[in-house]
């Protein structure tokens, strides 16, 4: 027999589970392990104005009349209509953030972040070279011991004159940087993994005594940090060309002119 040790104890009540079984299963199958409950229908979008921008819509047609049935379809005809948008953009976006280096079937060909750190060394460079004539002209300028000085020989002057006041405060400003450094001493980094320390959002939250002891004194707790996508314009653009309906749409046309 079938489940002997339950089989004796429910033959002793008088009951045949496998007639009881076969007795549920015929009747109500369908009902067996749900529990029905009724939910209040609320709308997405608040009814009095909605009810009266429809009714100043229809107005326009020659409709006079609008009943609540259907300010309630279309409340939930727009937070399905705004699901779907929310979604396929969300799609969108998670593609464009999505990273193919640590993928063994994709070779990087182009490094554009590379090489426009270069370009921005070689600007730098070329600055720092133009600095360096520019300085050495002054420099000679401010020597120079001509008797007979022409105007520009005298704004080359003043240019080195003001060159090195420059020069001489930011040496003492960074100077006295130093000094106050120095006399601060070296910074002592806060111990975030010590007892009764809670780290919220980067920072360190001390708890008094009694916070303590009813937290305890163990390790904290490491919440996961929630993932963030973040949507941006480019992205909704890519959703309207591909819509039909949106894709000839005036909306898109100003999205673009952004």
């Amino acid at each position: 027999r079938d489940d002997d040790d339950i089989n004796d104890v429910a033959s002793m009540a008088g009951v045949n589970l496998n007639e009881e079984s076969a007795r549920i299963m015929a009747t109500n199958s369908d009902l067996v392990g749900t529990q029905m409950q009724s939910c209040k229908d609320e709308p997405f979008l608040a009814a009095v104005p909605l009810h009266k921008r429809i009714l100043e819509t229809a107005k326009k047609l020659g409709i006079t009349d609008v009943p609540a049935e259907v300010v309630t379809f279309i409340s939930h005809a727009t937070q399905s209509r705004l699901r779907t948008v929310i979604e396929k953009v969300t799609v969108i976006t998670q593609h464009r953030m999505e990273s193919y280096k640590d993928d063994e079937w994709y070779e990087q060909a182009t490094d554009v972040r590379s090489q426009l750190k270069f370009f921005e060394q070689l600007e730098r460079l070329e600055k720092q070279r133009k600095d360096e004539q520019e300085r050495e002209i002054l420099l000679k300028a401010a020597k120079s011991r001509s008797r007979q000085e022409d105007p520009e020989q005298a704004r080359l002057k003043q240019k080195a004159k003001e060159m090195q006041q420059q020069e001489l405060a930011q040496m003492r400003q960074r100077d006295a940087n130093l000094t106050a450094l120095a006399a601060i001493g070296p910074r002592k980094k806060r111990k975030l993994d010590a007892p009764g320390l809670l780290t919220i959002g980067g920072e360190g939250v001390g708890l008094c005594g009694g916070s303590q002891a009813g937290l305890g004194t163990g390790s904290p707790r490491q919440y996961p940090r929630q993932k963030i996508t973040r949507v941006n314009l480019r992205d909704f653009i890519f959703y309207m060309e591909q819509e039909r309906e949106m894709s000839h749409s005036l909306l898109l046309y100003r999205a673009l002119l952004k």
